[in-house]
């Protein structure tokens, strides 16, 4: 279980201001003529800064290969700046700001209109809010409209805050069903006893439901201002046009007059190890050490994160080895976070309950103390510093994500550390590794739980936030990364650049060349084999040598094939399980050809190393038995196995129980694996896509030399999923001392994608349950009544099989199980007879069209469109014939496909808490 900073959301999927625009440009564009009171700040790697001059600033980086744009608004607020009874308050504003404003009455309906991916997430320095929309002037003009309205003019009404507790409360229950968020939650208030950073984002339940309107309000007025905003606009736009807009909106809202007081806690020197036991349900032991550490602008930070790396390392990693290796622990991690005024780095385990927690706890520290005698070697710390710039340098070439990305590092004091940090750990040396080691991971600054006493104490002074002015004057960084074309990711464009092959021995291949940023390439590859005879009883067998191919080929280690990643600069996983593999890639074009032999070999000649086996299996129990407490995982399995056919146990289609599951992985044996992959494996049916920056003649050629002879022995038959009638019923599943439920309902028919009804369903199901928070379920139980964090329907159906679903997914306190019922069957209900109204689908119908380029503009979803459509004999021309058809679908069209496949009274229906 790892202990990993998440921020809080306003989805499920939780300095004086800067507005950032991401993307590189090309060439050295010509200067921008600067609106009046625009000033120029800085540049540094193809961003350049400006303010505004009400203290916005403006940051410029186009990137034309993007499709779409990302407006992203960073508020320099969070849960540090939460005061006595005010805790969850910076969370509970960020879900009250999609409410609407005195000028847009529903921010969810336009979210959804314009086909928009959005959320909200609140952390302890920021907040911040961002869409991402398919990129034309009118949804640039309308983000940057609606985010400069909700700066200023936002309700944060009464009425919205009574419906909004509930929806917070259900977010923050979700959390206290893990033991590892629980624990974590008790360590760091006991680390931090004084300031912010040990008070959880999601905040505490009495200030979360008693925060006063008046409260949320001056909170409001207070730090959503433009001097204290962060705009991040990321993807295809015109500068100049842009920069204009971005005047003609937020220029004209005045400087406040107020002044922000800057936060002042210090806390004070760590002077003993402190100690926390945590006694709740559960079925897998943890245990954690933290230290206190500096803030993320620090230079040490970029030392401890290459120390972490290198202990936790799998499989060479000194804690690894120490206790997943030696069975001690089933997994242990490890975290360095970073904030802009400290900072702590956590290490943690799991252990099964056979597994003496004790000595989880011996080795650990054993380990972190015996850095003073044996510092990490030269060999490590290149190791690890190698994975992380690789990391920093495939996040440059992304730069959606690294306008996202940039949030952070500007709540740390200024977007230009996200450079300087990986400038500092270029010059991390492995004197500074043994030297941060000795200096934070002392007994008197660590977190455990309990106080002990010591006379002779060792403590560590944190060292003081830097001074930012003086550590950042004069730096330009790097030069900028290359850029890619403007490519309008339309079905016709995609189909007239992509070029399909199909090998002797019947492998399919699709080729879409085209220059991206950084020379960014993906690749989709899918194999697939056996039948519904030949596979059964191998499900177990199949998905564990699936697993193990990563772990170790004929002539390289685990080790070594992650060292060979990471000096290619590349990221490639492997899954799958009895009928099918798929490995996906992601690199440049100098390294795609070596990445694909690389693949090919861990596909081809995988060795199965005995102790990975071992390793892989612990893994695997401990997460199964995790999972039989937690309603999420109950709930999911149980539907799954009741609203499907009752298969045989050997059927590759059986869903098992989590018991049978950890029967079957304890019967396997190792030579079954390889057994299995020289019986099945080949590449005769296969497939695979590549998108991006390539040569394509070079590809196609190591494609044929890695993969073009290589013959599937067995023959394939595809194991059929047709619909079968399933009877209606309801189940309960109970589960102790979790505060979080989960509902899950639905229920199949017989019906493909290309029947004539699917774009009606497919429409009628967005309105249902689909959008952004904006659906009738959605709308109803989240926004209405407050009971559910997480709502969302529709419908499916398989593209080869006349089986199709209807399907939703609410969580809640268990109290008000009753009224969600009432409210989710009103709606299904009310829906299937009264229909949907026009106004409601013509604004769906243009909001999933817009969701549907969004979804094409990325090269990785992009692969494995291509992928699939191989195997299923489709190209992009199917998609535009589909989107024409929801395009021309009238109101009568979809009320009548919601009469005629939307059914209450069939549902299957499971419910998992603690009722």
């Amino acid at each position: 279980m790892k202990f990993l900073p998440v921020p809080c959301s306003v989805l499920a999927t939780v300095s004086c201001g800067i507005l950032l625009l991401v993307s590189p440009p090309v060439v050295v564009a010509a200067p921008l003529s600067l609106p009046a009171g625009t000033e120029l700040v800085t540049s540094v790697e193809g961003i350049t800064e400006y303010r505004l001059a009400n203290g916005l600033g403006v940051l410029l980086f186009p990137d034309p290969s993007k499709p779409t744009v990302t407006v992203n608004v960073t508020y320099k607020v969070g849960s540090r700046h939460e005061a006595y009874g005010e805790k969850g308050m910076a969370h509970l504003l960020e879900h009250l700001l999609f409410k609407g404003t005195t000028n847009r009455p529903s921010i969810t309906q336009e979210l959804t209109e314009h086909g928009a991916r959005a959320n909200g997430t609140t952390w302890y320095d920021r907040t911040n809010y961002y869409e991402t929309v398919f990129a034309s002037e009118e949804n640039l003009r309308w983000a940057l409209g609606m985010e400069a309205d909700r700066m200023i003019n936002a309700n944060v009404a009464k009425t919205d805050l009574v419906s909004e507790f509930t929806v917070v409360r259900n977010e923050f229950e979700r959390g206290e069903n893990s033991p590892g968020s629980v624990l974590q939650k008790r360590m760091l208030p006991t680390m931090f006893q004084w300031h912010n950073y040990g008070r959880s984002t999601i905040g505490e339940k009495s200030d979360i439901e008693g925060a006063p309107i008046e409260r949320l309000q001056a909170f409001y007025r207070t730090y959503y201002q433009p001097d204290n905003a962060v705009l991040v606009v990321a993807g295809r736009f015109e500068e100049q046009k842009t920069l204009n807009w971005i005047n003609e909106y937020f220029g004209s809202i005045p400087k406040p007059t107020r002044k922000l007081i800057p936060t002042y806690t210090e806390e004070p020197v760590q002077d003993g190890e402190r100690e926390v036991t945590l006694r709740r349900s559960g079925d897998v032991q943890l245990f954690s050490a933290m230290f206190r550490g500096p803030a993320g602008s620090h230079p040490d930070h970029a030392a401890l994160s290459v120390l972490t790396t290198l202990l936790v390392d799998e499989p060479m990693g000194r804690l690894y080895k120490a206790l997943v290796d030696t069975k001690k622990a089933a997994s242990v991690s490890a975290s360095t976070s970073g904030f802009a005024e400290a900072g702590y780095i956590t290490f943690s385990a799991d252990a099964r309950m056979e597994q003496p927690l004790a000595e989880v706890r011996r080795t650990l520290l054993s380990e972190l103390d015996d850095l003073r005698k044996n510092p990490p070697t030269p060999e490590e710390v290149e190791r690890a510093k190698i994975r992380r710039l690789k990391n920093f340098d495939m996040l440059l070439k992304q730069s959606d994500r690294l306008g996202l990305t940039l949030s952070e590092f500007i709540a740390m004091g200024d977007w230009r550390l996200a450079f300087l940090q990986r400038d500092f750990m270029e010059k991390v040396t492995t004197a500074d590794v043994a030297r941060v080691a000795e200096y934070y991971f002392k007994p008197a600054n660590r977190t455990l739980g309990s106080f002990l006493p010591d006379t002779k104490p060792d403590r560590t002074e944190v060292p003081k936030v830097p001074d930012l002015v003086a550590l950042l004057k004069d730096y330009k960084g790097k030069p900028p990364l290359s850029v890619g074309e403007d490519f309008e990711a339309t079905p016709e464009n995609i189909e007239k650049r992509t070029t399909r092959t199909t090998f002797p021995n019947g492998m399919k291949v699709a080729l879409l060349p085209k220059e991206t940023r950084g020379d960014i390439v993906t690749a989709s590859i899918s194999l697939r084999f056996g039948s519904l005879e030949s596979l059964r009883g191998q499900a177990t067998v199949g998905g564990l040598t699936a697993s193990l191919l990563d772990r170790g080929t004929r002539t390289k280690t685990r080790q070594q094939i992650k060292d060979r990643l990471d000096k290619l600069k590349a990221r490639l996983s492997v899954g799958g399980g009895a009928g099918e593999v798929s490995a996906f890639i992601e690199t440049d074009r100098a390294n795609l050809s070596e990445v694909i032999r690389l693949a090919s070999e861990i596909l081809r000649e995988p060795s199965f190393p005995e102790a990975e086996f071992v390793n892989l299996r612990q893994e695997y129990l401990a997460a199964l038995e995790e999972q039989k407490s937690e309603p999420n995982a109950l709930g999911g399995n149980l539907f799954a196995r009741i609203s499907r056919p009752s298969y045989a146990a050997d059927d590759p289609r059986y869903t098992m129980t989590f018991d049978e599951e950890a029967a079957a992985l304890q019967k396997v044996q190792l030579k079954q694996l390889s057994e299995f992959h020289q019986a099945y494996y080949g590449a005769s049916n296969a497939t695979v896509a590549v998108t991006g920056d390539f040569d394509p003649k070079e590809t196609e050629s190591v494609l044929r030399e890695t993969f073009g002879e290589w013959k599937s022995p067995k023959a394939y038959e595809r194991i059929a999923t047709p619909y079968e009638t399933v009877a209606a019923r309801t189940e309960s599943i109970l589960t102790p001392d979790k505060a979080n439920a989960v509902f899950i309902a639905g229920y199949g028919f017989a019906l493909r994608d290309d029947d004539i009804d699917y774009p009606a369903i497919a429409i009628g199901g967005h309105m249902l349950g689909g959008g952004f928070l904006n659906s009738r379920l959605a709308t109803r139980i989240r926004q209405k009544d407050g009971l559910s964090y997480s709502v969302r329907g529709g419908f499916g159906a398989s593209a080869l099989d006349k089986n199709a679903n209807f399907s939703a997914y609410m969580i809640y306190n268990p109290k008000n199980l009753a009224k969600l019922e009432t409210a989710f069957r009103e709606e299904i209900e009310r829906a299937a007879q009264e229909g949907f109204t026009k106004e409601e689908l013509e604004a769906a119908k243009a909001g999933w069209l817009k969701s549907r380029k969004v979804s094409r503009s990325g090269d990785a979803e992009l692969a494995g469109i291509l992928n699939s459509y191989l195997f299923l004999n489709r190209d992009l021309h199917w998609d535009a014939r589909q989107e024409a058809a929801v395009e021309a679908l009238t109101i009568e069209q979809v009320n009548a496909a919601m009469k005629k496949y939307l059914d209450y009274s069939r549902t299957i229906a499971v419910k998992a808490g603690n009722f």
